[in-house]
């Protein structure tokens, strides 16, 4: 016999099964009112930029409406880039609990809405440079609105 073979101890031990792996669900770690913060300020940090621009450009960033003048300020830009995207996203995610494909409805909505607003911006009347920033801040909106839903709808 040679010294590597172990005599009998007894009855073999069963196998234990093995378990199968559960698949791992990767987050971003974001919750919903984490999404949709990080979209509003995004908004309105692009937005801000794209007015800072304007101004070096030498822009009037003044729109005439009905004979009055309103004046493009820092306030307005913030306003207009957070709320409509709060209230639309905000909106489409809480339908979303109900039916997720209002996620997806929430996109095409909020994307359309942002680029048929930019008809605004060139039937206004004002300055070149102050229709092309008012232009590229609602297609900024439009972006935004999109990629915070597909980040919310990626990651749950």
């Amino acid at each position: 016999m040679s010294s590597s073979a172990v005599p009998n101890s007894g009855p073999a031990v069963p196998a234990v099964p093995a378990v199968p792996a559960v698949p791992s669900v990767r987050r971003s770690g974001l919750g919903w009112w984490m999404v949709l913060v990080t979209g509003a300020v995004g908004a309105a940090v692009v937005n801000l930029i794209v007015l800072a621009v304007a101004t070096l450009a030498g822009a009037s960033l003044v729109v005439v409406d009905g004979g009055a003048e309103h004046p493009i300020t820092v306030g307005g830009v913030i306003g207009a880039s957070v709320v409509p995207l709060v209230v639309g996203t905000g909106a489409a995610l809480l339908m979303a609990l109900w039916k997720p494909v209002f996620l997806r409805i929430g996109q095409y909505v909020g994307g359309g809405l942002a680029l048929l607003s930019v008809a605004g911006p060139l039937s206004s009347g004002a300055d070149g440079g102050t229709v092309v920033a008012l232009a590229l801040m609602h297609i900024t909106l439009g972006v935004a609105v999109v990629t915070t839903l597909k980040l919310h709808r990626r990651h749950h």
